[in-house]
């Protein structure tokens, strides 16, 4: 069965126009990226709630600070580069430091930005984000999934940050699946080894978890969309009863995904980790499938790392 291709961007917007419904106190703030923050859509909508700020993400996110100090429940969008990087005082001191209700739509996450390349390629927002306190982040791995993390961001009390892509994504769960800010999916049982994987990286996963069955191994595969605050008892429940884990995030290895779980596993109970990710490099310009390539984040290399943690585990 073909799977529909949609990029996680559309359900942050689906997301907002849903929210613009339901609540009046939530605005939305843009830094110039309108059109592909998905941002437009809620303008169209709701022309009266959203609020252009320019090239000036500083400003919007002290702009954001100041709406949600007033009771508002502000969505500021930019690439995810600019959010997590050049406004990262900001949104330290303005919005993590003060537990402001201020939500954070990065897009454009990851390489699946292709021929945009280093520059606008974020590899490290989850990296920055998570050691700043107060701050939760989520990595929907579809459109759909990224809709229902935009509304229940919503819902959480402080500041959040939406890590969304620009390519499309397969759709690979249902409008009824359940989702939970801080709440581990299991999209797979095994009894083998572990995969804990968000955002793309899911469904590479998957294909990886039916070539690995093919070969007699049984893996279990964890949508782990929220790497902060994260559901720390899947991981050590997956520890204890597998025995070796692999993680999988279209994200720098360094201070990432992977290492927000190895930090769990090794001070709970430690077992073999494998991480595939980018290792240490800057991004590139080239088409999304040529730099998945590139960076060796296809299946057949979750597979890989896969076997090698199966080997240490012996």
């Amino acid at each position: 069965m073909k799977l529909k291709m949609i990029p996680t961007r559309d359900g942050f917007g689906e997301g907002l126009i849903e929210l613009g419904r339901r609540n009046k106190d939530v605005v939305v703030l843009s830094a110039d990226l309108t059109d592909s923050t998905r941002a437009a859509w809620f303008k169209k909508e709701f022309p009266e709630r959203f609020f252009g700020l320019g090239v000036a993400e500083q400003d919007m996110f002290g702009t954001a600070a100041g709406f949600a100090l007033m009771g508002k429940i502000p969505f500021a969008c930019t690439f995810g580069v600019f959010a997590s990087g050049r406004a990262w005082d900001q949104i330290r001191v303005s919005i993590a430091y003060m537990n402001l209700n201020v939500k954070i739509g990065g897009t454009h996450g990851g390489i699946s930005v292709g021929p945009d390349g280093a520059t606008h390629q974020a590899l490290e927002e989850i990296s920055l984000m998570r050691i700043l306190p107060n701050m939760t982040i989520v990595v929907p791995c579809d459109a759909i999934e990224a809709k229902k993390a935009t509304i229940e961001a919503a819902k959480t009390k402080g500041p959040v940050y939406l890590r969304l892509g620009r390519s499309g994504v397969p759709v690979i769960t249902k409008a009824d699946s359940p989702f939970t800010i801080g709440k581990a999916n299991l999209i797979r049982e095994g009894a083998d080894i572990s995969i804990f994987a968000c955002g793309h990286m899911v469904y590479e996963s998957m294909l990886a978890c039916d070539a690995l069955e093919k070969e007699g191994i049984r893996p279990r595969l964890v949508n782990l969309h929220t790497p902060k605050p994260m559901d720390k008892d899947i991981v050590i429940k997956a520890a204890r009863e597998t025995g070796a884990i692999v993680t999988v995030e279209e994200h720098t290895v360094t201070g990432g995904f992977g290492s927000a779980i190895a930090e769990v596993v090794i001070q709970s109970y430690p077992v073999p980790i494998k991480m595939v990710g980018v290792q240490n490099k800057f991004g590139i310009s080239g088409e999304p499938d040529e730099l998945f390539e590139y960076f060796e984040l296809k299946a057949k290399y979750i597979i890989k790392a896969v076997k090698e943690a199966l080997d240490m585990k012996k």
